[in-house]
């Protein structure tokens, strides 16, 4: 419920935050990880943003670009959620916790908060950093409408190696219909963040 709180400041619909479980779930399946981690962060990659509770709306919402001040603003949000989820011992939380803190991190070590590169950013982030890419490209924003899944797919591309892991890239890439088609399953249904068990 914080993390849909934290949506509906970012995404009037709230429905960003149950594709983003669905899809990470998905591709951490694909990618060969285990069904309990999968389920789990089906769970988890849904708070990923709740640090956004800490970031004022002038910044959150504003509908062009972020002053250098404001973009520092806007990069404290991984550790605002690490914070607000990470004081708990309940795996789901600790997941949740390590999502947010690493998903902003980059492949390359370019990224935030923590320059963290490579295999030493949490697989969880890896994933949930791509499904975020790609689902917030394809959704419109206050900044900017949406863009075509083809096209989303060609800039997702072009991060491999760069922002994203390319095992995860190529893994998403090489199955981008069915994960596209999953994310239209749960935009067609209109799910809220409390019909996380409506889809098989």
């Amino acid at each position: 419920r914080l993390s849909r709180a934290a949506e509906f400041r970012d995404d009037d619909t709230g429905v960003h935050i149950v594709r983003m479980g669905y899809i990470s779930s998905a591709l951490a399946l694909l990618l060969k990880q285990d069904a309990a981690f999968a389920s789990l962060l089906q769970r988890a990659a849904p708070m990923h943003d709740i640090g956004k509770i800490g970031v004022p709306d002038g910044v959150l919402k504003k509908p062009g670009p972020l002053s250098a001040e404001e973009r520092e603003v806007m990069k404290q949000h991984p550790r605002i959620g690490a914070e607000i989820l990470g004081r708990s011992r309940i795996p789901l939380f600790q997941l949740a916790a390590e999502v947010a803190m690493s998903h902003h991190e980059r492949w390359d070590g370019g990224g935030y908060p923590q320059g963290l590169a490579g295999t030493a950013i949490p697989l969880s982030g890896r994933i949930v950093a791509v499904v975020d890419f790609f689902d917030a490209l394809t959704m419109d924003r206050c900044y900017r409408p949406r863009f075509d899944d083809e096209v989303a797919l060609e800039m997702l591309k072009a991060q491999r190696g760069g922002a994203f892991d390319p095992w995860v890239v190529d893994t998403f890439l090489d199955h981008a219909q069915e994960l596209i088609a999953l994310r239209d399953s749960v935009n067609a249904r209109g799910m809220g963040f409390g019909d996380l068990s409506g889809l098989a």
